[in-house]
Protein backbone atom coordinates (compact mmCIF):
# COMPACT_ATOMS: atom_id res chain seq x y z
CA UNK A 1 0.00 0.00 0.00
CA UNK A 2 2.84 2.38 0.78
CA UNK A 3 4.09 2.08 -2.79
CA UNK A 4 0.68 3.13 -4.12
CA UNK A 5 0.57 6.02 -1.64
CA UNK A 6 3.83 7.31 -3.08
CA UNK A 7 2.73 6.65 -6.64
CA UNK A 8 -0.55 8.55 -6.26
CA UNK A 9 1.28 11.46 -4.62
CA UNK A 10 3.81 11.55 -7.47
CA UNK A 11 0.92 11.57 -9.95
CA UNK A 12 -0.50 14.66 -8.26
CA UNK A 13 2.90 16.37 -8.23
CA UNK A 14 3.45 15.63 -11.91
CA UNK A 15 0.07 17.16 -12.71
CA UNK A 16 0.91 20.27 -10.66
CA UNK A 17 4.08 20.72 -12.75
CA UNK A 18 2.09 20.21 -15.97
CA UNK A 19 -0.60 22.71 -15.03
CA UNK A 20 2.06 25.34 -14.25
CA UNK A 21 3.29 25.08 -17.86
CA UNK A 22 -0.10 25.47 -19.55
CA UNK A 23 -0.68 28.52 -21.75
CA UNK A 24 -2.34 31.50 -20.06
CA UNK A 25 -5.69 31.18 -21.84
CA UNK A 26 -9.20 30.85 -20.46
CA UNK A 27 -9.67 27.30 -21.73
CA UNK A 28 -6.27 26.14 -20.45
CA UNK A 29 -7.07 27.70 -17.07
CA UNK A 30 -10.45 25.96 -16.80
CA UNK A 31 -9.15 22.57 -17.93
CA UNK A 32 -6.02 22.93 -15.81
CA UNK A 33 -8.03 23.69 -12.67
CA UNK A 34 -10.26 20.67 -13.27
CA UNK A 35 -7.24 18.42 -13.81
CA UNK A 36 -5.46 19.82 -10.78
CA UNK A 37 -8.48 19.18 -8.56
CA UNK A 38 -9.09 15.62 -9.72
CA UNK A 39 -5.43 14.53 -9.87
CA UNK A 40 -4.51 15.79 -6.41
CA UNK A 41 -7.66 14.16 -5.06
CA UNK A 42 -6.40 10.73 -6.17
CA UNK A 43 -3.61 10.60 -3.59
CA UNK A 44 -5.60 12.28 -0.84
CA UNK A 45 -8.50 9.86 -1.16
CA UNK A 46 -6.21 6.86 -1.43
CA UNK A 47 -4.64 7.85 1.89
CA UNK A 48 -8.14 8.19 3.35
CA UNK A 49 -9.03 4.73 2.03
CA UNK A 50 -5.99 3.26 3.78
CA UNK A 51 -7.32 4.66 7.04
CA UNK A 52 -10.77 3.15 6.47
CA UNK A 53 -12.32 1.63 9.57
CA UNK A 54 -14.17 -1.09 7.71
CA UNK A 55 -14.15 -2.89 4.38
CA UNK A 56 -17.19 -0.92 3.31
CA UNK A 57 -15.49 2.40 4.09
CA UNK A 58 -12.29 1.25 2.35
CA UNK A 59 -14.26 0.25 -0.76
CA UNK A 60 -16.25 3.50 -0.78
CA UNK A 61 -13.08 5.62 -0.59
CA UNK A 62 -11.45 3.53 -3.31
CA UNK A 63 -14.52 4.21 -5.44
CA UNK A 64 -13.77 7.93 -5.13
CA UNK A 65 -10.13 7.29 -6.08
CA UNK A 66 -11.32 5.39 -9.16
CA UNK A 67 -13.60 8.26 -10.22
CA UNK A 68 -10.92 10.90 -9.71
CA UNK A 69 -8.20 8.96 -11.56
CA UNK A 70 -10.55 8.35 -14.47
CA UNK A 71 -11.62 12.00 -14.47
CA UNK A 72 -7.96 13.03 -14.51
CA UNK A 73 -7.45 10.92 -17.64
CA UNK A 74 -10.42 12.72 -19.22
CA UNK A 75 -8.98 16.19 -18.53
CA UNK A 76 -5.57 15.15 -19.87
CA UNK A 77 -7.29 13.91 -23.04
CA UNK A 78 -9.15 17.23 -23.30
CA UNK A 79 -5.90 19.19 -23.01
CA UNK A 80 -4.32 17.05 -25.74
CA UNK A 81 -7.28 17.15 -28.10
CA UNK A 82 -7.70 20.91 -27.63
CA UNK A 83 -4.07 21.31 -28.70
CA UNK A 84 -3.08 22.93 -25.41
CA UNK A 85 -0.29 20.42 -24.72
CA UNK A 86 1.91 18.29 -26.91
CA UNK A 87 0.62 14.73 -27.01
CA UNK A 88 4.07 13.21 -26.54
CA UNK A 89 4.68 15.18 -23.37
CA UNK A 90 1.52 14.11 -21.56
CA UNK A 91 1.00 10.58 -22.87
CA UNK A 92 3.04 9.11 -19.96
CA UNK A 93 0.81 11.03 -17.54
CA UNK A 94 -2.31 9.78 -19.29
CA UNK A 95 -0.92 6.25 -19.16
CA UNK A 96 -0.33 6.63 -15.40
CA UNK A 97 -3.90 7.89 -14.86
CA UNK A 98 -5.26 4.86 -16.72
CA UNK A 99 -2.96 2.47 -14.81
CA UNK A 100 -3.99 3.94 -11.46
CA UNK A 101 -7.64 3.55 -12.46
CA UNK A 102 -7.08 -0.11 -13.38
CA UNK A 103 -5.17 -0.83 -10.15
CA UNK A 104 -7.90 0.71 -8.03
CA UNK A 105 -10.68 -1.15 -9.87
CA UNK A 106 -8.81 -4.39 -9.24
CA UNK A 107 -8.33 -3.50 -5.57
CA UNK A 108 -12.04 -2.80 -5.16
CA UNK A 109 -12.92 -6.16 -6.70
CA UNK A 110 -10.43 -7.97 -4.48
CA UNK A 111 -11.69 -6.21 -1.37
CA UNK A 112 -15.30 -7.05 -2.22
CA UNK A 113 -14.41 -10.67 -2.80
CA UNK A 114 -12.44 -10.87 0.46
CA UNK A 115 -15.16 -9.22 2.53
CA UNK A 116 -18.05 -11.24 1.10
CA UNK A 117 -19.64 -13.61 3.59
CA UNK A 118 -18.26 -17.10 3.27
CA UNK A 119 -20.70 -19.84 2.40
CA UNK A 120 -20.74 -22.64 4.93
CA UNK A 121 -19.42 -25.97 3.76
CA UNK A 122 -22.12 -28.62 3.93
CA UNK A 123 -20.82 -32.10 4.56
CA UNK A 124 -22.85 -34.90 3.09
CA UNK A 125 -22.99 -38.21 4.82
CA UNK A 126 -23.05 -41.29 2.71
CA UNK A 127 -25.80 -43.79 3.76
Amino acid sequence: MTDLKARTKQFGLRVIRLVETLPKTRSADVLGRQLLRSATSVGANYRAACRGRSSAEFQAKLGIVEEEADESAYWIEMLMEAGLVKKGLVEPLLHEANELTAIVVSSIKTSRRNSAPKKPVVKRHEP
